[in-house]
C-alpha cells in the first residue's frame, strides 16, 4: 500500500487542527480524517459515524498498527509542512462550491477536487 497523496485542510480550533484526505495507490480516497491535538500531542482520528446510542464507530480504519503508523506519519509530516509554509489562522476549509479564496467563481479544472473526496468540483 502506498499513500500517493495527502491533502490537509487546517482549521483554527483548540483541539481539532485539520481535516485530511488521503489517496491510496492513486485509486482510493479516504476523507474526513482529523488531526487532533490531544494530551500527548498530535494524533489522527479516522472517519467515523455517530450511532443511535451516541457512540462513534470508525467507517474506515487500518487493520494493524503498522498501517496506522504509516498513515499517521505521512499525514502528520504533511500537516507540519503546511504549517511551515505559513498557514494563516484565518484560513478555513472551503465550503462546497467555493474555491480556496471562498468566492465560488473559480473556473472549473479537471484536476480540482472537493476537499472531502475525489469528486471534481
Amino acid at each position: 500500500m502506498d499513500i500517493t497523496e495527502v491533502r490537509v485542510f487546517p482549521v483554527d480550533e483548540e483541539k481539532l487542527k485539520a481535516f485530511v484526505s488521503i489517496i491510496i495507490d492513486d485509486c482510493f480516497v479516504v476523507s474526513d480524517i482529523k488531526i487532533i491535538n490531544g494530551n500527548n500531542g498530535l494524533f489522527i482520528s479516522m472517519p467515523s459515524k455517530k450511532r443511535k446510542n451516541g457512540t462513534f464507530r470508525d467507517i474506515a480504519h487500518p487493520l494493524n498498527n503498522e498501517t496506522r503508523k504509516k498513515i499517521e506519519d505521512k499525514v502528520l509530516t504533511r500537516y507540519r509542512e503546511i504549517l511551515a509554509q505559513g498557514f494563516s489562522s484565518t484560513s478555513r476549509r472551503p465550503r462546497e462550491g467555493e474555491d480556496e479564496q471562498g468566492s465560488g467563481s473559480a473556473p472549473e479544472r479537471a484536476d480540482s477536487l472537493h476537499p472531502d473526496d475525489s469528486t471534481p468540483v
